[in-house]
This record gives C-alpha cells, sequence and structure tokens, in this order.
C-alpha cells in the first residue's frame, strides 16, 4: 500500500493544487462481550481498508475518501477532492494557508508484548468466561457485563512537501461492570471505570486486574445501596486518576481545541467559553495547575510521528503555572491564534476528514503519593469511577457524578457514600486544586469513544493525570 500512496501523492503534484496530502488505513478489531455470565458476542473486523485525499486549491480545503480501491474510484476520489475545494472556495472569506514543512520520512510499528490478533480465540473467550463467571455470584447483583475490545491500525501517510510515514500500532479496551439492587435502588461499580482505554496488546487486559477486582467491585457495588450520600453543601474532595481523566477530558481538554473558538463545531459538539485574547493572561487554574498536549509519549494512544496533516509530533503547554499559554491547533487556525501548529490534526480512518483533536492531553504530576494527600486533608471526599456527567457548550459550567466515594475524616478513610456529585465552572474549579500527586501516582487512562464532526468520528486517545485535591468545591445542590 506505500506504492498505491506514494503513486496517488505524485498525481497530486500539480500547478493548481498549492497542497495535497493522502492516507491509507487498514484497521483490524475484535470484541469479546459477556452478559449475566453468557457470551454474548464475539466479532471480528479485519482488514477495514479506507483511503483519502485532501487538497488545498483557490485557498480552500478540499476532502475526499473511498473503500474501494480500484483505479477508477481513486480517480474519482481525486477529482471530487479538487473539486470540493474549487466550489468551497467561492465561500471563503480568507484564503487558507500552509507553512512548508521540513518533510519526514520514517516508519512506527509498537510491538505489544502479546499480540491479541495472533492469539486463539478460545483462550481469549475462556479468560473473559472465568471472570463473569465471578460477577454473577451473588443474589444482589442482578445484571453484569465484562468486555475487551480489541484493536490495531496500520496508517501510511504522504504529502507534497515530501512527508512519507507509516505506522502501526495497537490499542485495548477492557471493563467490567456490576448493577446491584436490593428491590428499591440500584446501585453499579465498574472497573477500571469508563476511561478505560490503553495503548498495547492483551497484556493491557491483564494488567487491568479484572479477576482481581471481580470480588472488590460486587461487595462495593452492594454496601452502596446501603450508604449515605453527601450532605454537605461544599466540601475538599479528592479526585482519582480515572474520574479526573474525564474532567481534564471535559472542561480543558475540548475547551482549548482551536476550532471552537472559530465556530466550527458550534452545531454538534460545542464551542468554547476562551476568546483568542485570553492567551498568555487568562488564569485557568491554581498555578500548580500544569497542563499540555503531548504527542510525543510512546505510552498513550496519542502517540504518532507526524499528525494526519504532517506536522510533526509534539509537546506544547496549554495551561502553565496556571495560566492559559496553548491551544490545540491546525496548520489553519495557529497563525490566526499567533501559535505553532500543535500536531493535533487527526481522523479516526483515512477516509475521515482530519479534524483538531486530542492526543495525549495531560495534567502534570506534583509531589507526594494518594495516601500522603488523604493523610494531609482533615475532613473532605475521594472520589472516582464516573457515572455521569455533563456540561454546556461552552466548556464552563459543569456536573459530574462518580460511582463511589469515602468520606475523610482526620487524613483517613471512614466510610463509603454513594453517587457523590459535584458542581463548578470550568475556571473556578481548576482554580481551586491545591495539591496533584506525584509521578508514582501518575498514570495514562483513554478512551475509544471521543465523538467529533459531523459525520462523527470517534478518536482513541490518552489522558496523563494523577489524583488531586480541590477545595471548597459545591457537592450538594442547596449550595
Amino acid at each position: 500500500m506505500k506504492k498505491l500512496v506514494y503513486d496517488i501523492i505524485n498525481k497530486l503534484d500539480i500547478p493548481e493544487v498549492t497542497y495535497a496530502d493522502v492516507r491509507f488505513t487498514n484497521t483490524d478489531d475484535q470484541i469479546i462481550y459477556f452478559e449475566k455470565g453468557r457470551l454474548r458476542h464475539f466479532g471480528s473486523d479485519y482488514d477495514s481498508i479506507d483511503l483519502g485525499v485532501r487538497v488545498l486549491v483557490n485557498g480552500c480545503w478540499g476532502f475526499a475518501g473511498t473503500t474501494i480501491l480500484t483505479n477508477v474510484s481513486i480517480e474519482n476520489m481525486i477529482k471530487k477532492a479538487i473539486s470540493n475545494a474549487k466550489v468551497g472556495s467561492k465561500f471563503r472569506k480568507e484564503p487558507a494557508t500552509f507553512k512548508k514543512l521540513k518533510p519526514i520520512k520514517d516508519s512506527y510499528f509498537f510491538k505489544p508484548k502479546e499480540d491479541p490478533f495472533l492469539m486463539d480465540d478460545k483462550f481469549k473467550i475462556d479468560f473473559h468466561e472465568k471472570i463473569a463467571q465471578k460477577l454473577v455470584g451473588s443474589k444482589k447483583i442482578v445484571y453484569s457485563y465484562v468486555y475487551t475490545v480489541l484493536y490495531r491500525q496500520y496508517k501510511v501517510y504522504a504529502n507534497t512537501e515530501g512527508t512519507f510515514v507509516d505506522s502501526l500500532v495497537y490499542d485495548t479496551m477492557p471493563m467490567m461492570y456490576v448493577l446491584a439492587s436490593e428491590g428499591k435502588e440500584t446501585m453499579c461499580r465498574t472497573w477500571p471505570g469508563h476511561m478505560n482505554g490503553r495503548r498495547g496488546g492483551f497484556e493491557v487486559v491483564r494488567n487491568t486486574k479484572l479477576e482481581e477486582n471481580a470480588d472488590t467491585i460486587i461487595e462495593e457495588a452492594i454496601k452502596l445501596l446501603d450508604a449515605p450520600r453527601i450532605e454537605e453543601e461544599r466540601a475538599d474532595i479528592i479526585i482519582g486518576g480515572g474520574h479526573l481523566a474525564l474532567q481534564l477530558h471535559e472542561s480543558v481538554g475540548h475547551a482549548t481545541e482551536a476550532d471552537r473558538i472559530f465556530g466550527k463545531e458550534i452545531s454538534y459538539a460545542g464551542k468554547t467559553f476562551i476568546k483568542p485574547a485570553m492567551l498568555g493572561n487568562f488564569k485557568y487554574g491554581s498555578k500548580i495547575v500544569n497542563i499540555y498536549s503531548d504527542s510525543k509519549n510512546e505510552g498513550g494512544m496519542g502517540f504518532h510521528l507526524v499528525d494526519d496533516e504532517g506536522t510533526p509530533g509534539a509537546t506544547l503547554d496549554i495551561v502553565k503555572n496556571g495560566v492559559l499559554v496553548g491551544q490545540q491547533t491546525s496548520q489553519e487556525n495557529a497563525p490566526l491564534l499567533g501559535l505553532e501548529p500543535s500536531s493535533n490534526m487527526m481522523a479516526s480512518f483515512a477516509d475521515d476528514i482530519p479534524l483538531i483533536r486530542m492526543t495525549n492531553f495531560c495534567l502534570a504530576p506534583g509531589k507526594g503519593t494518594l495516601d500522603e494527600l488523604i493523610k494531609s486533608t482533615e475532613h473532605g471526599y475521594y472520589i472516582d469511577f464516573t457515572k455521569t456527567w455533563s456540561i454546556d457548550d461552552n466548556r464552563n459550567n459543569f456536573q459530574f457524578t462518580t460511582e463511589i466515594g469515602w468520606k475523610i475524616e482526620n487524613g483517613e478513610l471512614k466510610y463509603i457514600v454513594k453517587e457523590p456529585t459535584y458542581y463548578g465552572i470550568t475556571p473556578e474549579f481548576w482554580g481551586a486544586c491545591d495539591a496533584i500527586c506525584g509521578p508514582e501516582e501518575w498514570e495514562f487512562h483513554g478512551t475509544f469513544h471521543c465523538g467529533k464532526g459531523e459525520p462523527g468520528q470517534s478518536m482513541h486517545l490518552s489522558h496523563g493525570v494523577a489524583p488531586a485535591r480541590f477545595k471548597n468545591i459545591v457537592c450538594n445542590v442547596k449550595a
């Protein structure tokens, strides 16, 4: 397929095309799903092939894609992309520009410790069945499931600047869930939570330790049925990494995608409260809050050599010492904000148009362990595992509920509380962060399901976080 991409990019080296890039992807995935102890779904989709062409003509982008790799289909795709750009250029007020990039020629092949696509299917099914059977061992557990999604994608990328890169990555997403009831209400527990995607092969499933944690989530789900709710109007809260990853995702990650500033996502995924004038001076959080985008870290699902418009992988600050200093950008949007392109233009498959997406979006670690942070908290709550969330389309006003929390008194965890819920305004919330655990607690949490675009795309991405404490947070609607 490298020759196919090479031949197409050469065809696009014509005077009327200012710039062009070509992408090819071949994607494999497999799903193993057990419900209430029984295998409900086992499915594989191999060799899902996609091809896409993007061109800059008359100052406007044009894109077209196909899943049919015949000469006729490819020629029609090229003509369609150029035609789309020419038509679109008639409606642009300002032409798009593209900064000339240094060409990159490289390859990246991730090597999982256990390649799930080379493993025996029966072994994988039996592995999950053992866990599924453990989840149905209590009368109060009325529903349960366990699943794993296995994924790999080979990609070839080339552009008319001379860049030619191919890559192979593996991502894995395992999770289990139990629902407990005593006849009056239900309570659930998951493991490892909803930010459960990781870069890697079947070793990710093993490292998640589903079987070892099955008894724990069953016990906690049952205890939650009789647990109290938080009664204080405000409290100090320590947020565990799994849920903090989603908080970071929703209130900072999406808010700092620069296309939202220019109104390009309003109709679907929302806008942002951020304005260009805020860059360099707006207080987004406390002085210990440092947030950055890092597509160079191979441990996360957002790693790449180049993004889907050829910008080399990069690490850049978004919030530095609490101040908003950067944005996730594209070659087109970055100059409008006086910034350098951030290597955040990505697409799910080759026949999807690239959009500004989070890659590895991280909260920098602070100091100390989670145990030390709890011990330093006189009164408050430790909460984790996302249950529900809601945030306005400005990414400013939010409400989050976690599955479980623990009351902290005099530096000790005392008892479980059910459905801890908290409310906030984005800059006020991050401004209340007074402690972040250190590198020993910092790890990647990720998702396969970050939605954006019309037609919609689901992106794989990661968040590096460590548990953090937030002071005097609203945790009761009476506040």
